[in-house]
């Protein structure tokens, strides 16, 4: 069967809309930033804000309300729901060690029916040291050697996806340059794990 890896937060859930409209708004109710002015990801530097301060806001959100208040994305749920038993799927995400748990709770939860498996690759904090097995996405996926397709909103994820022989489906959002909507996407997400899956019984 053909495998896809589902990137977790922005692609399977909205947690940078949420974050920003639950917890950044809330404290800068008179912020002129709106949600799509966030070209950049992370966007401590649109925010006006250190990149260590945003982290830290991120990571106590993920902590507070993550598991309990934060839905799946409705379009990709329903793409699972019509397609996703005739594909292998795994959860590969960047995530601070410290709450990896909690966005593995949240993908077995909501996804489990169809995702069995999750992975992530720690993202770094000040002043903690991790075993480092992987550098990047890409590192992990050669190194597992079983990815079809792998599903990200970050440009970097895909480039190195591609280079190791991965296709990349870039999920739309404001800090990328994905030009096609959501049904768009996932519909050239379904067309191309079809050709992928009629290659591979040939």
């Amino acid at each position: 069967m053909v495998t896809i890896v589902w990137d977790v937060d922005d692609v399977l859930n909205d947690l940078t809309l949420y974050w920003f409209k639950s917890e950044w708004l809330n404290v800068h109710p008179g912020s002129a930033v709106q949600f799509d002015d966030i070209t950049e990801n992370p966007p401590h530097r649109i925010l006006g804000m250190t990149k260590n301060d945003y982290l830290l806001s991120l990571d106590n959100f993920r902590l507070s309300n993550y598991a309990e208040g934060l839905l799946p994305n409705p379009d990709v749920l329903d793409w699972f729901q019509r397609f996703g038993e005739h594909y292998r799927h795994i959860a590969l995400t960047a995530a601070p060690i410290q709450t990896a748990h909690i966005s593995a709770q949240w993908v077995i939860r909501h996804f489990g029916q169809w995702i069995r498996t999750f992975h992530f690759i720690p993202s770094h904090r000040n002043m903690q040291r991790l075993v480092e097995y992987d550098g990047s996405k890409a590192d992990y996926l050669r190194w597992l050697g079983k990815a079809d397709i792998i599903v990200d909103d970050n440009e970097a994820n895909i480039q190195g996806a591609e280079e190791a022989g991965i296709t990349g489906i870039l999920m739309p959002c404001p800090w990328n340059k994905g030009k096609s909507g959501m049904t768009e996407t996932l519909k050239f997400l379904t067309e191309t794990a079809e050709s992928i899956s009629y290659k591979k019984q040939l």
